[in-house]
């Protein structure tokens, strides 16, 4: 490091020093302001892991097209990891409103919330990393959400196919679903003909099976 860097590293460190004296609530929200300002200054500002900031748990909400399914062993699994081992990965979230909707990371939110231990450990904050701002369109969100989940997880077959069909719905081609989802165009096919099938039936009504005299 030369000169100009032990300077600013020194002046930091004594800028630093009086956030001890700062009550906890403000100084968290004082290292989010200097993270963002950091961010500015990164040449790693377009990663959004660059930046996870210390979020109050009522700023975080869950997104309503999340097919994924952790199963009880799993969740368990997870919480013991959290309480373990504290969060090695933030929640990735997309800004709107007045907080954060989760695009990854459902389940690590839902930890940071049921788990009482874990809540009182993080101060009621779950941490955040922030989605690059120009990705603001749903379709977006649901595209990098389930790109997240196909890495390490497993979805339903309905929660899936709904998903397909809202995108086809607001005019992507199979192409874009396939290529935006990492899947192959039968893939995509057999989703939207389940979401079709179980459209077409919806509303039907059945007689009871015949029964033999």
């Amino acid at each position: 490091m030369g000169t100009d860097g032990q300077d600013i590293t020194s002046a930091a460190a004594g800028v630093f020093a009086r956030l001890d004296g700062l009550p906890e609530d403000e100084r968290i929200g004082v290292i989010n302001d200097i993270r963002l300002a950091l961010r500015e200054h990164s040449p790693m500002r377009r990663e959004p892991v660059d930046c996870v900031l210390w979020v109050p748990q009522d700023q975080v909400r869950a997104n309503d097209y999340n097919p994924n399914v952790v199963a009880p062993p799993e969740m368990r699994l997870l919480t013991l990891s959290i309480l373990q081992d504290g969060y090695t990965q933030p929640i990735v979230g997309w800004p709107g409103g007045d907080g954060y909707e989760v695009v990854d990371g459902f389940h690590r939110n839902r930890v940071g919330r049921e788990s009482r231990a874990v809540r009182k450990r993080v101060r009621g904050h779950l941490p955040v990393a922030v989605m690059n701002p120009e990705r603001t369109a749903r379709e977006d969100r649901m595209a990098a959400t389930i790109r997240h989940n196909r890495a390490r997880g497993v979805h339903t077959v309905d929660g899936m196919s709904a998903l397909v069909l809202d995108l086809a719905r607001r005019n992507h081609s199979d192409e874009w679903i396939g290529r935006e989802l990492g899947m192959q165009p039968d893939e995509v096919l057999r989703l939207k003909q389940v979401s079709a099938m179980a459209e077409l039936f919806a509303d039907a009504e059945f007689s009871e099976a015949w029964e033999v005299a």
